[in-house]
């Protein structure tokens, strides 16, 4: 079996065994030297493997204790990272749906013309989807994304994936975004459009999105509950 192979297939049985509870939340997993013997491999071959455990939130390394397992009924999102909810949804590997609750083209008006830096009036197409995770409804995402990067929208794009049409079909260079986190009170459509379970307040991610020419053509809201989310980075005191 070819390496590469090996380490995904190994990754892929331990991070099912932590789905399925078989390594419980703040239990380690065995030694590099146990999974060596276990799966026959190499020390090389079982960090790799670890490694992916630990860039998709299933295990945190501790230096000198071992690989500790988190607690994955909350989902992991990138803070710095630029990645869309389909590239999200790929590595979590769970049951998620999309539902399109509105897609349609308006004019900007001033907050709108505000956040994406336009003129007043200019035509902006709003979208808003709620994401069914594992029967719970608990993210609302909202977007509004200038007409004149792209000229066309449908139901079923923003059902499956707007960035893989961004760039796929229209050839956009999204380049970068800058992002606001906070908590805030739920809204009246927060309360009808997720399963909130008695949560007063939502963490609030947005996203002012630019392309390769620095120009912003995406505003977005993302909408989440409280309970099922953590969000991380990874930071590096400079010298």
């Amino acid at each position: 079996m070819a390496t590469t192979n090996k380490y995904m297939n190994i990754f892929q049985e331990l991070s099912e065994e932590i789905k399925n509870g078989v390594f419980e939340p703040n239990s380690l997993l065995p030694s590099e030297h146990e999974l060596c013997e276990r799966f026959n491999t190499s020390r090389e071959t079982i960090r790799k493997a670890l490694t992916l455990l630990s860039q998709n939130g299933f295990i945190q390394k501790m230096q000198g204790k071992g690989s500790l397992v988190l607690d994955i009924s909350k989902m992991t999102f990138p803070v710095t990272g630029l990645v869309s909810f389909k590239e999200i949804q790929q590595s979590l590997g769970r049951d998620i749906q999309t539902t399109v609750h509105k897609l349609e083209l308006i004019e900007a008006e001033d907050w709108l013309a505000n956040q994406l830096e336009c003129p007043q009036n200019a035509l902006a197409w709003e979208v808003v989807r709620a994401r069914t995770i594992q029967g719970e409804r608990v993210i609302l995402d909202k977007d509004w994304l200038l007409q004149t990067s792209v000229p066309s929208l449908t139901e079923e794009i923003c059902a499956d994936s707007i960035y893989a049409y961004l760039e796929g079909q229209l050839g956009l260079n999204i380049s970068y975004a800058k992002k606001e986190i906070t908590v805030e009170p739920a809204t009246d459509e927060d309360r009808a459009l997720l399963d909130l379970d008695g949560y007063s307040h939502i963490v609030l991610v947005k996203n002012f999105v630019h392309l390769e020419d620095t120009s912003i053509f995406q505003y977005t809201e993302s909408r989440h509950r409280l309970d099922k989310f953590k969000f991380v980075d990874f930071a590096r005191r400079r010298k």
